[in-house]
């Protein structure tokens, strides 16, 4: 672990309330203001104070599909903080081509605290046993001049950008945009587990952090099955924050199904307090964080 990052007991944990185009037919993901509202109590109940929030078509039958309409994303984020007090919303930004005008009218629309911020591009790729595709190739594109528009508006907005690092080069990367002036303080995230990223191994912990701007702060986003939770206890043992919810995964460390994102939290603050962490209340994670 790097001297340039020092280990705090504290830790704040976020919780990632439901995917991208997780078909809510088949996984108990929340679609509407009101089951995101409800997901995002149990996990903040459970100890996660950031809510990092995904939109979905309210269309009937359509849940499945994201969406980048503003008031859904305003109804949304009005009924999280309604039922969650002094929580921090985290809004996703992702797009997988160059025009982010969607994410951009939904920050200023729901004026979340914290935008996740996709720090450099990568190819999506997943390949099946059967040696075919999962999904066609894809780039997900997310180069420097899209950044720096992003983080025009995170300026304009006083929203914290957080920087979704999926590879070493990615992680380098965030150092300089901070060389060049494009941010003050970067706040990095590793993203691991995506098949044509970084894995979700514990032994990478080990070098990533030295990559890193001294004094930042720094989370996983671990996407898996039960081969996560290692990498979790490591991140907490190491003085990173904690991120787990539907998003990212379904199971829990004895690979049972969760019932929802507060068995996940609950998991999660186990692991933070057996690495001898205490998790934060909403109040004391906007001093940390914000």
């Amino acid at each position: 672990m790097s001297a340039n990052l020092p280990v705090s007991d504290e830790v704040v944990i976020t919780c990632a309330l439901t995917g991208v185009l997780t078909n809510p037919l088949q996984h108990p993901v929340p679609v509407t203001p009101e089951q995101m509202a409800a997901s995002a109590r149990e996990a903040y109940d459970a100890g996660a104070s950031v809510m990092h929030v995904h939109f979905r078509s309210q269309q009937e039958g359509r849940g499945h599909l994201p969406s980048w309409d503003p008031q859904v994303a305003l109804s949304i984020a009005d009924a999280i903080r309604q039922a969650c007090p002094d929580v921090i919303l985290n809004f996703t930004t992702g797009t997988i081509g160059r025009d982010q005008q969607g994410a951009l009218d939904c920050l200023r629309a729901g004026r979340p605290e914290i935008a996740a911020c996709n720090a450099g591009s990568l190819n999506y790729l997943k390949a099946r046993a059967n040696g075919q595709w999962a999904w066609p190739p894809m780039l997900f594109e997310n180069t420097v001049e899209k950044v720096e528009e992003l983080l025009v508006v995170c300026r304009e907005l006083e929203i914290r950008p957080e920087f979704e690092c999926f590879d070493v080069g990615i992680l380098r990367s965030v150092g300089m945009f901070a060389d060049v002036g494009m941010v003050a303080k970067p706040n990095y995230n590793l993203v691991m587990g995506v098949a044509s990223g970084m894995p979700a191994d514990a032994d990478l912990l080990d070098i990533l952090p030295r990559y890193m701007k001294p004094g930042a702060l720094w989370q996983t986003t671990l996407i898996g099955r039960e081969e996560i939770w290692p990498v979790h206890r490591k991140t907490a043992e190491l003085g990173g924050h904690l991120r787990t919810g539907m998003e990212d995964t379904f199971y829990l460390a004895d690979g049972t199904r969760t019932a929802g994102n507060g068995q996940l939290i609950e998991a999660l603050v186990k692991v933070a307090e057996d690495a001898g962490r205490k998790v934060v209340s909403p109040q004391r994670a906007r001093e940390i964080f914000l």
